[in-house]
This record gives structure tokens, sequence and C-alpha cells, in this order.
């Protein structure tokens, strides 16, 4: 089989692992910078050039798309489906996974469990807006940010009403969510291949901290997940439309709540805390599906 890893860097510890295990498995694969991919567009005939030459059509591709480039990196992904190329993220579920309000409206419609949360127009309503959610404290988030980037904790009215006046000025929406205090700054990454949890980690953000990213400093470790989490997960991807996602879930009184679905979740942290061959379970997928 020819699979085609849809990533900006062959250094990058994902995209690595997964040409390993893709080669391991005997197929061939070719790792496709989506910034340098051309798209042709003409009856029946779609076609994908990369660096000026027609690229072959590949049996898989594996999308590693970053936040910064959705929207050229979608196109892309688009092109491939229309040639009749399998793809582990399908272009809608990418597009629908980096719009943080779109996901949560599909997952409210679904019935995953969520923390309350209140979208508006630039409103000055701030003690409104913080009652609807249970609050203060609240959480603050702009709809673009990615790893824990663009996310605040406003403990005080006062601090909540600084935060929202300051992205209005912007011109920057956010989104307003309840403070869930008994996870006590943790989080559970699970990682969703098909329709089964292949691995799960729980975060711990640093001591002063409430964002449990690895990349602010969070630290992680391998976790068994209850039947209620691993089913809340799933659920979110089916949601989504996401064949392979990471799923963030906080542990409340009420049961597990989806955080955010993410359609391209590093592996590099889920390996090292689970010991768990995600790279390979990946390929598994698109050998069972291509």
């Amino acid at each position: 089989m020819k699979i085609d890893i849809l990533s900006r860097s062959t250094s990058l510890y994902s995209t690595k692992r997964l040409i390993e295990e893709a080669e391991k498995a005997g197929h061939k694969t070719r790792a496709v910078n989506v910034l340098y991919c051309d798209i042709k567009l003409e009856k029946q005939k779609p076609l994908v050039y990369y660096h000026a030459e027609k690229l072959p059509k590949p049996d898989a591709i594996i999308p590693r798309i970053g936040s910064s480039i959705t929207f050229y990196g979608t196109a892309i992904v688009r092109q491939f489906e229309m040639m009749g190329c399998f793809s582990t993220v399908s272009s809608n579920a990418l597009v629908m996974s980096r719009d943080k309000l779109h996901s949560l409206q599909k997952l409210s419609r679904s019935g995953v469990g969520m923390p309350s949360t209140v979208f508006t127009n630039f409103g000055e309503h701030t003690d409104d807006i913080c009652e609807l959610v249970d609050g203060p404290p609240v959480v603050i988030k702009v709809l673009e940010g990615t790893q824990g980037i663009g996310v605040n904790l406003a403990k005080t009215l006062e601090e909540a009403d600084a935060i929202i006046d300051a992205h209005n000025d912007l011109k920057s929406r956010v989104i307003v969510q309840e403070f869930i205090e008994e996870a006590g700054g943790a989080d559970l990454r699970a990682f969703v291949v098909g329709d089964k949890v292949v691995g799960a980690m729980k975060r711990q953000a640093q001591k002063g901290e409430f964002r449990s990213n690895l990349h602010r400093g969070g630290t992680a470790k391998k976790i068994q997940l209850s039947r209620a989490e691993e089913q809340t997960a799933i659920a979110a991807a089916k949601a989504l439309g996401l064949g392979v996602c990471g799923v963030d879930l906080l542990q409340s009184s009420r049961g597990p709540l989806v955080l955010e679905v993410n359609s391209s979740p590093g592996l590099e942290g889920i390996e090292g805390a689970t010991g768990v061959n995600i790279a390979k379970e990946i390929i598994k997928y698109v050998e069972k599906n291509a």
C-alpha cells in the first residue's frame, strides 16, 4: 500500500513514528508538505502537484495538519479525497474540529457530557454571562487557540470583565465555560483510533497553573479509563466524524466532560506516558479501511 503522510517536516516525532510503523508493515510511504502542493481542478480529473510535478495517487493519506494552515491543508485533504484516497481524518471533520464553537454544538446535540458553555456576540453583560455557567470563577477561551494558548481563568467578575473587554476590543471571539474545580488542574487525553480507545494518559498542571497541557509544563502518566470515560471519548469522536483523534476529558462530580477534540493529536506525549505503540494502531486502522 502507498501511504502519504501530510506533514510539514519529517523531523517531527509523530511523522517519524508513522513512517517507521508504515514501513515496518511493508508499506511505501512518502512525507508531503502541503504548503508545497498545488491542486488542479478540471472535469472529473482532480490532481495534486508537488513542487510543480504531478503527485502519484496514494492509496491513503494521514493528515498531520497544524492549526495555522487549516484552510489550505483542508483543501489539499479534500483534493486527495476527490481522487479516491482514504484519509484517516476527513476534510469535513478536520474543519469542524478546528472550529471550537461548531464542535461543541455538535457534541452538545449528540448528548456527550461537557462543561456548560456560553457564546455571545461581543457581549458586555459579563455578569449575566458568568451566571449562566455558575461562575465566577470561569474559563475564557478564544475560539482559535491551541496548546493552552488563549485560555484564561477569571476568578472574579472583575477579572472576567477585563478579559472579555480586551477580547471585544480586539474583535476576538471567545467562549466562556464553567470552571470544574474538582478536576484539580488535571485532565485526561484519550487517544481514539476507529471505534476504540488505544491509549490514555492523565495530564496534571504544574503548581499555580490550571492548564494541564504538556506545552505549558504539565506532566503526564498512564491511566486506565473508566467505562464511562471510554464511552464518552468514543462518542465524542463519532459525533465529529473523526477516525483518529485525541479527546480531552475532565473528571467531574457529574461524570466525564469533554473539553475538546483534537484532530491532529501529537504522538510523543501519549506514547511516552503509556508505552503504547499508537503509530502502529493508526497504520492498522489505515490497513483495515483503505
